[in-house]
């Protein structure tokens, strides 16, 4: 495994900025994920079918248009302290209300993580496809899958063992976005799936692998989500002892 750090002789001064950093972004994190409208509020997964809708206190029958909505996006209308998203996801519409007293938002105390550790954000090497690789990827939701476009893969190194990661675009500009399993899956950490978001590589292809930041999708909490689950080539054959774990 190849650590990386600012400071190469790995001080205990280095191993505690280490572990603020990744507390105050772990505290962030946290508080999206238990915000009033996030995926904790969700008090069901409605799949379009022509079912009767009521919208604006009208009930709606038959075909009512929301607009186009590109796959894996939403949009969200509010009612009262109520927030309802409409969203397509693979290939399917859906509608999914989010209320803040939801009772699994309300009882929710945080999630477990591995304490922050400098030798698991490892030094990566970014390497392009000749062209970005449509990449289907089964779900967490029965009969669902999702198509990724993978721009290219990062490989790694862990104890001396080469291994390597199919990357999807991520959500800032030139970032990439990993869905993997590893040895602890199923043990400590969620079975399905975790996710990590990477920066965008240098112009090298160097890119820091933190898999301190490696975090749960919202499958982990809810039986509501459609969450992807990784390529199968993502299943780490390696113990990943760092980031979050399986909920309490």
């Amino acid at each position: 495994m190849t650590a990386v750090s600012e400071n190469a002789s790995g001080t205990d001064d280095f191993a505690a900025q280490f572990a603020a950093q990744w507390a105050a972004w772990h505290r962030r994190h946290e508080a999206a994920r238990a915000d009033e409208h996030g995926f904790l509020a969700i008090t069901s997964l409605n799949w379009l079918t022509g079912e009767s809708l009521t919208v604006d206190g009208t009930p709606v029958t038959g075909r009512y248009s929301f607009g186009v909505i590109a796959e894996r996006d939403s949009v969200y209308a509010e009612w009262g302290d109520a927030e309802i998203e409409v969203a397509k996801r693979g290939g399917n519409d859906i509608v999914r209300p989010r209320h803040p007293d939801n009772p699994l938002r309300v009882a929710y105390q945080g999630t477990r993580a591995y304490p922050a550790d400098p030798r698991w954000a490892i030094a990566g090497r970014y390497f392009p496809f000749d062209e970005p690789r449509p990449t289907t990827v089964g779900s967490v939701a029965d009969g669902l899958e999702h198509v990724y476009e993978a721009p290219g893969r990062v490989e790694f190194s862990v104890d001396g063992r080469e291994l390597a990661l199919t990357a999807f675009a991520g959500h800032q500009p030139g970032g990439l976005f990993i869905l993997f399993t590893d040895e602890t899956s199923g043990v400590t950490t969620y079975a399905a799936n975790r996710s990590l978001q990477l920066p965008a590589p240098d112009a090298d292809g160097t890119v820091v692998v933190d898999f301190n930041r490696a975090t749960n999708l919202p499958c982990a909490y809810t039986s509501l989500a459609t969450c992807p689950l990784p390529p199968a080539e993502n299943r780490l054959p390696v113990a990943v002892e760092a980031g979050e774990m399986i909920p309490g």
